[in-house]
């Protein structure tokens, strides 16, 4: 009964420290953006960042949270579907996001003699092709997750993970086998880009 309490406790103040957090931050960086008289690409890759991790606390802390308050059967099948894809979507686009942060310092703190140097954005808007490309690159990815994810409700005889809200049914090894290599490859790229930076 105490670990139960402490678990919600702390599902709870991860939850909402983080949301805050994040917020602040996102706030900061947009009165830096929009009231400074130098738009940095750093801001909005921050700002960027910051909202895939506010995404990613209301989808799976938020649902984790009431789970451990024992509410079950909170969610629909088309919630289910909404709250997990956008979950896997944002944890896509932290990723990503933070491997063009990097990218970007290190290109900007380079020496001036270097062949990177000229990589350096010359303006924030040229960042936004990117979060452009970041968003339908793990739109895409993700897209199977719209078939295989089920509300905790339906009766379906075949599940493979329980969420305590919401079931994940079995896919097609074809399905697997196409989506698995995709997020292995997004993931190892932009950490690749990460390390390399």
């Amino acid at each position: 009964m105490v670990l139960k309490f402490i678990k919600e406790i702390i599902f709870l103040f991860t939850t909402v420290l983080g949301t805050l957090g994040n917020i602040s931050v996102s706030v900061n960086y947009m009165f830096s953006w929009w009231g400074g008289p130098e738009k940095k690409p750093i801001h909005l890759i921050l700002i960027h960042l910051a909202f895939t991790n506010i995404i990613i606390l209301l989808a799976k802390g938020l649902l984790n949270t009431i789970a451990a308050f024992g509410l079950r059967n909170f969610l629909d099948d088309i919630g289910c579907k909404i709250l997990i894809y956008l979950e896997r979507v944002a944890r896509g686009l932290s990723i990503c996001t933070s491997s063009l942060l990097t990218v970007v310092q290190a290109i900007i703190i380079s020496p001036r003699a270097s062949g990177w140097r000229r990589l350096r954005p010359k303006s924030a808007w040229h960042i936004l092709p990117f979060f452009f490309f970041f968003w339908i690159l793990n739109a895409l990815i993700s897209m199977n997750l719209i078939h295989s994810i089920t509300s905790i409700n339906l009766n379906i005889s075949q599940f493979k993970n329980d969420y305590n809200y919401c079931y994940f049914t079995l896919e097609s090894q074809k399905t697997k086998w196409l989506v698995l290599p995709l997020m292995v490859l997004r993931d190892a790229v932009f950490q690749g880009a990460m390390g390399g930076a």
